[in-house]
């Protein structure tokens, strides 16, 4: 495992130094390995793990490449690693998302185009008069990823959209306990509709607070 974590850190410190590039091409296995000082075991392993967080690209019959390093790319992985969580742990995640949605909704407020919020307008809308808990939990999940989708942050969007597993559970708890919690989150949600088309920053920062917060505050109570 060591020569492993060696193989690793060599071919990190070829990309983060800039002798390997996004799209570039890695050199050979024998080639690289002597290059390294490293076994080409070692190196093969090394590649195997860079390539599962998407450092790496294996072309099976084309060589590994670099991957575009993008932030939705490297941070993809962060929802299947969260997905461990246990639960007594969600207070931990929903303060994180207290911490970080209210920021992308007050970026999305200046960043929204006209149609992206009429977009986000019908997301809304789509919802229906008594929707059930499984569907007003669906459709909270792709409001929250349209809004850090239009803070136009890829890697505030990615960090908020692998940390929306832990917290679905808290919020279809709440739908089935809390007495006016589908109105609430309904009325919330359009307050930020309305922040973000009339482009106000701070009121739409402060919706989101008020939204996320309020999961919060019923859980801490629950719990």
């Amino acid at each position: 495992m060591a020569l492993t974590d060696e193989a690793i850190d060599k071919i990190k410190e070829m990309i983060v130094s800039g002798a390997l590039g996004p799209g570039d091409r890695l050199p050979k296995e024998a080639d690289l390995a002597e290059r390294l000082g490293l076994s080409r075991n070692s190196l093969r392993e090394a590649v195997k793990a860079l390539s599962i967080i998407k450092i790496l690209d294996v072309r099976q019959g084309d060589g590994t490449y670099v991957t575009s390093l993008s932030p939705d790319l490297l941070l993809e992985s962060l929802s299947f690693v969260v997905d461990f969580h246990r639960d007594d742990t969600v207070l931990q995640f929903l303060e994180v998302r207290r911490i970080l949605e209210p920021a992308a909704t007050a970026l999305a407020s200046l960043r929204m185009l006209p149609g992206d919020v009429a977009k986000l307008q019908r997301t809304l809308d789509e919802l229906g008069a008594s929707p059930s808990v499984e569907a007003l939990v669906a459709n909270d999940l792709e409001f929250h990823r349209a809004i850090a989708a239009g803070s136009g942050n890829a890697a505030l969007c990615s960090l908020i959209d692998g940390l929306s597993g832990p917290t679905t559970r808290a919020r279809i708890w709440r739908g089935l306990t809390q007495e006016g919690a589908v109105d609430k989150t309904r009325e919330q949600h359009q307050a930020i509709v309305d922040a973000i088309a009339a482009h106000e920053p701070d009121l739409a920062r402060s919706w989101a607070t008020v939204h996320i917060a309020g999961v919060e505050e019923w859980l801490r109570q629950a719990l």
